[in-house]
């Protein structure tokens, strides 16, 4: 399903109000502050607070476009281009972010981790569980897609040291490095990581490709990004603040038995195995709705409100982003190589890297080594805003609390992923 063909004035339109929209981003922060200038409760201080959260900003001009739509075409055509957008990626980001962040689960994974960075004994248990994360937690994003693995992984590093840490340059360079692991880290197959999805069928790219071509160089820049980053902020973790493993969730909420836990993982998998198929896996989650309504002496809170916000950007960006095929696609085709990877990674930081790998695949006669560059560029420049990788904005969603009121600042997260880019993008270009 196509959807009508809008005019070319609509998408003149469209691109400038992405524009105002990634503008908006960059000035969420202020909005929060100014808010404060208001007496508390008023309605200029809940108007401007609304304004200032990164996650409505995609949706609410993507409003506005709906609304220019239907007063400037028709209302027939407004509603005909979104029933043709596909919402699927935003209903299962949604609802893999409200079951990975139950606590069962959040504790059987933290016991799985905790068990492995024994290993490297007690002394060390911070800096092994740091480097567990950012490397099996991320390159699991393979396995169970990326937008669960970046719930489970930025859960645990908010548990384990985002919590435990005021040094915000720390917890800058975490957030950083979180994005990009998981951009590259979905690429050993061909089923989990979006910007692969869009193009794995179209060029007849199978797990054993991905693995071959992008994989093992995802593994390699993920260590070594992760092992850079734990040398740069060693001291960081003598001076974490002290607390028993296993034991940063409320203690008034019982431990999960075996066959809890084991529910919970079920419904993980089959989530994540209908993942294209919302309506099988939304009514998976009706019925995971009732098994923690009925086990809630169990459970913490469902974050819906945090999955909702996610969902609802990443809304926005499938409405906003349709119409932009008509400067994207010419630059692209006219790209090869090296400058076709700089360009697609420095295109991925305004465009989320699956709309761009998508425009990529309808471009006809494109070369391998074009394909692999478009591909490649795309996910190594995943973690430079939040808007360039479809689970980003669960990360943000999750993790931004703990920098204050100021929140996630667009700038200080581009130059603190800036690093792992770099050493991913050697990675991929240069092996």
């Amino acid at each position: 399903m196509t959807g009508p063909q809008l005019p070319d004035f609509v998408k003149y339109v469209a691109t400038g109000l992405f524009a105002i929209a990634i503008l908006h981003t960059f000035l969420a922060s202020k909005l929060s502050a100014i808010a404060h200038r208001f007496p508390r409760g008023s309605i200029q201080e809940n108007l401007l607070h609304l304004l200032g959260e990164v996650e409505i900003v995609f949706g609410l001009w993507a409003g506005v476009f709906i609304l220019f739509v239907s007063l400037s075409v028709s209302f027939a055509d407004a509603i005909a281009y979104l029933e043709a957008r596909n919402f699927t990626e935003p209903l299962f980001v949604f609802v893999i972010m409200s079951v990975c962040a139950t606590k069962p689960l959040l504790d059987f994974v933290e016991s799985v981790l905790s068990k492995l960075a024994k290993l490297a004994g007690t002394a060390r248990r911070d800096l092994a569980e740091f480097l567990v994360i950012m490397t099996a937690g991320t390159l699991l994003g393979s396995l169970i897609t990326e937008p669960a693995a970046m719930t489970v992984c930025a859960l645990l590093l908010l548990r384990r040291f985002y919590s435990r840490t005021d040094n915000v340059s720390f917890k800058y360079a975490m957030t950083g490095l979180l994005f990009v692991n998981i951009s590259i880290g979905g690429t050993l197959t061909s089923f989990a990581a979006p910007p692969v999805l869009m193009v794995a069928g179209a060029w007849n790219w199978n797990s054993a490709f991905m693995f071959a071509n992008f994989g093992w160089k995802a593994a390699l820049a993920c260590v070594i990004s992760s092992v850079v980053v734990a040398i740069i902020y060693r001291k960081e973790f003598s001076k974490l603040k002290r607390i028993d493993l296993g034991q940063s969730a409320a203690k008034s909420i019982k431990r999960a038995p075996i066959w809890l836990t084991a529910f919970h993982i079920l419904f993980v998998i089959l989530i994540v195995v209908t993942a294209h198929h919302p309506t099988v896996f939304i009514g998976a989650f009706m019925f995971f709705i009732g098994l923690t309504v009925a086990t809630a002496s169990y459970q913490s809170e469902l974050k819906l409100k945090e999955g909702l916000l996610v969902g609802f950007f990443l809304g926005g960006l499938v409405v906003l982003g349709g119409p932009q095929g008509w400067w994207l696609e010419p630059v692209l085709a006219r790209l090869e190589g090296l400058p076709l990877f700089l360009s697609a990674a420095g295109l991925t930081a305004i465009t989320d890297n699956a709309a761009l790998t998508y425009l990529g695949s309808l471009v006809p006669n494109l070369s391998d080594a074009s394909k692999y560059a478009l591909v490649a560029g795309a996910v190594t420049g995943g973690g430079l805003t939040v808007i360039a990788n479809a689970p980003n904005p669960a990360g943000y969603g999750i993790l931004r609390a703990s920098f204050g009121d100021e929140g996630i600042r667009p700038l200080k997260l581009l130059a603190s992923a800036a690093l792992p880019t770099l050493i991913a993008g050697l990675c991929y270009w240069l092996l």
